[in-house]
């Protein structure tokens, strides 16, 4: 028996394909609630160990700039795509912890967050852990496109940044966000290419159904039609196709033209240059363009691609500048540098920075072993939970998801071990950006200071979790027992008398009645 499917697009060119706007559809119906409700993952992307990566290439980048004696006009780094804000949180933590390590005067900057979903700057505008960082004139926010857009408005500074009237470099940021826009597609055999269009089916009836819901529903199919004239206006672009009709075989290829197009846009803004430091699933070795299948739509409420960051990498030559790719080989991740900038070699701040925290051991290598530690964590000692925490850069992430260990462990501890745990759990929290996840992190923490003794740092985190997720009966008998513990009667009374009022059916606040206080 055949089951009926619902024609939703005829065919089309692939880059033109409605799957682009109902992956932007899904973005603005979901704003930050995509990540914050675990629909998109993103610890991969915008961990701390990520943060501390970009945070040092720019340091260095910075420290070329002062080197080379630049301007002193402020360096904008632009985030394209910033989503839930976490990366530049984390960014801006360790950058500011590098620049407070030197005595060296370094051109000062402005991180500036952009999204196309008004949510998601509305989220980045009220945010608390940003609001500093927005006073100190570190941070702003502006709407960008990544083909559209052609200047930058800055909200919080009212400022607006148009083509040529930057004199330092614009460094900006494409953390997973290549995967995510419109690419072309062709498919290459025998040294003959052909463009690709898609047509679209649902399994089920369309009509009304969300962008999210329809993306999960969707087949698609692709339709193969040879080349016969030049595809693009540039003939630049012209000229890097050509060239893989004659060096890849048998393969579907996305030539990432509209991201070549928001780079110049980009670009446009200075009359310095342009630096680009992004990471994302891909390739850049031609060798690994060949025989790739249609592609597979990876479907996690919106989708994303593979990113061919051997075409970016063409186009950044073919400007005179200089890329900086990983030596070794990527199990999961590309993280590249592209300096569109005359005599970009010269940057060696930038290389020495990308060849230690990229090329030696960087992200990429750290998934392994975060990995290794997930599979074994029944075995983990106490040291070795400290050690990867170190390693990840104090990530929240990594410490909630090896929290039930660490339970266990924080049962039989040295005094040395307590105190290195403490230190440990304060930096965890220094880390910590808040999204409106579920889980609550400083609730947790301030139960292992508690059961470790330490009744003020207890109470903080416990109070650090009234702010975020509100009063809830067990923090109110909690902070109660803090106070217990700590002696301070009249603290303790009112804590008590105020969790019973609000929570009249709690049946643990009774316990608190049979303790005696001095």
């Amino acid at each position: 028996m055949s089951t009926k499917n619902f024609k939703v697009e005829s065919k089309t060119p692939f880059s033109e394909s409605l799957i682009w706007q109902l992956n932007r559809e899904f973005y603005e119906d979901r704003g930050h609630d995509a990540w914050s409700e675990d629909i998109v993952p993103h610890h991969l992307t915008s961990n701390s160990k990520v943060g501390k990566t970009y945070a040092e290439l720019i340091f260095a980048f910075l420290k070329d700039l002062k080197l080379k004696q630049s301007s002193a006009e402020l360096v904008y780094i632009l985030e394209l795509g910033a989503g839930h804000g976490r990366l530049a949180f984390h960014i801006l933590k360790h950058l500011e912890i590098l620049i407070g390590s030197t005595n060296v005067k370094l051109p000062k900057y402005c991180y500036v967050l952009s999204d196309v979903v008004e949510d998601n700057l509305s989220f980045f505008h009220n945010h608390p852990q940003f609001q500093n960082y927005y006073e100190e004139g570190i941070l702003d926010l502006a709407y960008f496109d990544a083909v559209g857009s052609n200047e930058l408005h800055l909200r919080y500074a009212n400022k607006t940044i148009s083509p040529k009237s930057l004199k330092q470099p614009i460094l900006a940021i494409a953390n997973y966000f290549f995967d995510s826009i419109p690419n072309d597609l062709y498919f290459i055999a025998d040294k003959s290419i052909s463009t690709c269009s898609v047509s679209i089916d649902s399994k089920i009836d369309p009509a009304g159904m969300t962008a999210e819901s329809l993306l999960k529903n969707i087949k698609m199919t692709y339709h193969k039609e040879q080349m016969v004239k030049s595809q693009y206006k540039d003939p630049v672009l012209n000229e890097m196709l050509e060239e893989y009709r004659h060096s890849v075989t048998n393969t579907f290829l996305f030539f990432p033209a509209k991201s070549i197009k928001c780079l110049d846009n980009i670009k446009s803004l200075s009359n310095a240059g342009l630096v680009l430091l992004t990471m994302d699933k891909g390739f850049h070795e031609l060798r690994n363009m060949s025989d790739k299948k249609e592609p597979d739509i990876i479907i996690h409420g919106s989708f994303s691609l593979w990113v061919n960051y051997h075409a970016l990498s063409t186009f950044c030559k073919n400007q005179g500048g200089t890329t900086l790719f990983p030596s070794y080989s990527n199990f999961h991740l590309e993280i590249a540098c592209l300096l569109f900038l005359p005599e970009g070699e010269t940057y060696l701040q930038t290389d020495a920075a990308y060849q230690q925290f990229v090329n030696n051991f960087g992200p990429d290598d750290f998934n392994s072993i975060k990995k290794i530690a997930y599979f074994n964590v029944s075995r983990l000692k106490l040291q070795e939970l400290i050690a990867l925490f170190r390693l990840s850069a104090y990530d929240s992430t990594i410490f909630i998801k090896l929290l039930p260990r660490l339970k266990q462990l924080a049962k039989v501890m040295t005094t040395e071990e307590q105190e290195r745990l403490l230190q440990t759990m304060h930096k965890i929290w220094d880390m910590y950006f808040y999204i409106d996840e579920p889980f609550d992190l400083a609730y947790e923490l301030g139960g292992i200071f508690f059961d470790l003794g330490h009744y003020n740092e207890a109470l903080a985190y416990f109070e650090y979790s009234v702010e975020l997720f509100g009063n809830k009966a067990d923090n109110y008998y909690n902070r109660a027992l803090c106070y217990y513990q700590l002696r301070e009667d009249k603290q303790f009374y009112t804590t008590l008398a105020e969790g019973k009022k609000v929570f009249p059916d709690f049946s643990l606040f009774e316990n608190l009645h049979t303790l005696k206080m001095n």
